[in-house]
């Protein structure tokens, strides 16, 4: 038999505005087929007709915290239609209650935050849901990032749209202004990895065939090709990879000369960016 699983049933009540419990007898009468319990639903008189599946939720919160000791962090994003409900009060604390909460329980992943019990009998997802007809938009709890290190520093924004946090291989109170810059030239200028050995595969192979062709439409000769693209590929490297990139407040060193000025063995072994 059917059970509806919360993510489900966050999912129908976002379609139809219908309550939580309507949603979830909804989805378990009609075997989870969502198209049956919308009609279901419509039938008892429950739906309203405009449904919300076709509408974006772009606009929202981004929250990066840290534990105490600086070992253990997240971000989270929460979604709704407009500018004018992301800077509400309720709003922006509900998603900072669900970032103390992730970071409280740690869970694996956004459904397994989702289950989390928020109040009572409701589940994060549920709470979350519940707001669909309270604010009468499209509201979903989009980005969950956990991270752990040596020592997580944190940037948000002050519009509240970009979070950032990153990691240091060492925990000391002396590299904690240095942690919040790295932080804050990811939010910037949003690399793609630590390093570019970090690099997936796929992007380096669809660089390489950006540049050949690029120099094949500049009449370059063929035997010439891979040399081009290999040399623009390393550029691509120093700007997209966060070490490699120049440091936003002195365009003299990089990001990695810069940490190695503070200590020789200082570096960022990971990080997490959310943006809207």
């Amino acid at each position: 038999m059917y059970k509806a699983t919360t993510a489900d049933i966050q999912k129908l009540r976002e379609m139809t505005d219908a309550g939580m419990m309507d949603c979830k007898k909804a989805l378990e009468e009609n075997g989870g087929d969502f198209q049956e319990a919308q009609d279901w639903l419509r039938k008892k008189g429950i739906a309203k007709a405009a449904k919300r599946e076709d509408r974006e939720a772009k606009e929202g919160v981004v929250v990066a915290k840290t534990n105490a000791n600086q070992t253990r962090g997240v971000v989270v994003a929460l979604n709704c239609e407009t500018d004018f409900v992301a800077r509400n009060e309720n709003f922006i604390n509900l998603a900072n209650k669900i970032a103390d909460m992730a970071l409280e329980n740690f869970p694996a992943n956004l459904e397994a935050l989702l289950a989390l019990t928020y109040e009572g009998n409701v589940t994060i997802g549920e709470k979350v849901a519940e707001q669909n007809g309270i604010i009468g938009e499209k509201v979903e709890l989009s980005r969950y990032e956990p991270l752990t290190g040596a020592q997580l520093l944190t940037y948000n924004h002050s519009n509240n749209k970009r979070s950032v946090l990153v990691a240091l291989n060492k925990n000391e109170n002396q590299f904690e202004q240095a942690g919040r810059d790295v932080a804050m030239q990811i939010a910037a200028m949003m690399p793609i990895s630590v390093s570019k050995d970090d690099v997936d595969p796929e992007i380096i192979a669809r660089e390489i065939e950006v540049g050949k062709e690029l120099a094949r439409n500049e009449g370059k000769a063929e035997d010439m090709l891979e040399k081009i693209a290999l040399g623009r590929l390393n550029k691509f490297f120093q700007e997209s990879t966060l070490l490699s990139q120049k440091f936003v407040k002195n365009g003299d060193q990089t990001v990695d000369q810069y940490l190695k000025s503070l200590d020789k063995d200082l570096t960022v072994t990971a990080f997490k960016l959310v943006a809207l």
